[in-house]
């Protein structure tokens, strides 16, 4: 089976090659990801714990999904495919914002993202894949934001970064709804 490859990209997120992923990783070359938040009707955010067997960050907590988009898929496309091979289940996404990180792991290896971050909604409970996933549940922002204070080895180190800016998203846009009343 061959490596993936994942989309080489400038500061721009125009595409300046590919590179097999691990590759990548190693050289902590910039390239084009996505994070999926799905929210429920109460306001909760769906997130998933990393399978045991994981290459990096296994069993931490993470947003709904991530990965990387694949050459000739829109980022809503790849945000779709992932969350059913994650997650087993479909929603609409949108993308919100996105931006450019850089995060070393314990073991070597860097994520140097353009990430695009999008939302969907969902109430159901996922069918999620295990050789990706080792738990999921539902959190509210509030609590996620707390418990990453009180346990940060809990989390992702992405989903540390993703997470401040996804909530301030969250609270520019609840603020702008609140008055518009």
């Amino acid at each position: 089976m061959k490596e993936e490859e994942v989309i080489l990209v400038n500061e721009n997120d125009e595409q300046i090659g590919t590179m097999p992923k691990m590759e990548a990783h190693e050289k902590a070359e910039l390239h084009r990801a996505f994070s999926v938040f799905v929210l429920n009707d109460s306001g909760e955010i769906m997130l998933q714990q990393r399978a045991a067997h994981k290459y990096h960050s296994p069993l931490l907590w993470t947003n709904t999904c991530c990965s990387h988009q694949r050459v000739g898929e829109s980022n809503i496309e790849a945000g779709k495919r992932r969350l059913r091979e994650e997650m087993g289940f479909s929603t609409e996404l949108k993308e919100l914002f996105s931006f450019i990180y850089k995060a070393p792991f314990d073991n070597g290896l860097t994520e140097h993202e353009l990430d695009h971050v999008m939302i969907g909604y969902a109430n159901e409970a996922p069918h999620i894949n295990t050789d990706e996933v080792g738990d999921w549940k539902w959190m509210k922002p509030e609590t996620i934001k707390k418990d990453i204070e009180d346990n940060p080895r809990d989390y992702t180190v992405w989903f540390k970064i993703i997470f401040e800016k996804f909530y301030q998203y969250l609270l520019d846009n609840i603020r702008l709804n609140e008055n518009k009343g």
